[in-house]
């Protein structure tokens, strides 16, 4: 096991706005199929509701998230990732705990 002494700021980066876009996919998609839901039932007539007339501008907002949640959350992800990395590169030399076991090739 070796220390991680430090973090390369622009990979870390990556790195973490990649994990955003796949989680931001996945709350996209339970977003709006939750949506998708509400505006049949009410559409199909099993829910009533004065305020939505069924399948309306919620259901273009619930697809477009499909589109805007991966892209927001893989910019914060970068953002944050960059943070990250260069406050771990300030305080490693205090707080490094993080070991990682390198993978020899035979």
């Amino acid at each position: 096991m070796k220390k991680l002494k430090k973090i390369a700021v622009f990979s870390f980066a990556k790195f973490q706005a990649f994990m955003g876009v796949l989680i931001g996919l996945i709350f996209g998609i339970l977003y709006s199929f939750g949506g998708l839901i509400i505006d049949t039932l009410v559409s199909s007539g099993y829910i009533t509701s004065s305020e939505t007339p069924g399948l309306s501008f919620g259901t273009i907002l619930a697809f477009g998230a499909l589109l805007g949640m991966p892209i927001i959350f893989g910019t914060a992800g970068f953002l944050l990732g960059i943070v990250e990395a260069i406050l771990y590169n300030l305080f490693a030399k205090w707080l490094s705990w993080i070991k990682i076991d390198f993978e020899r090739k035979v």
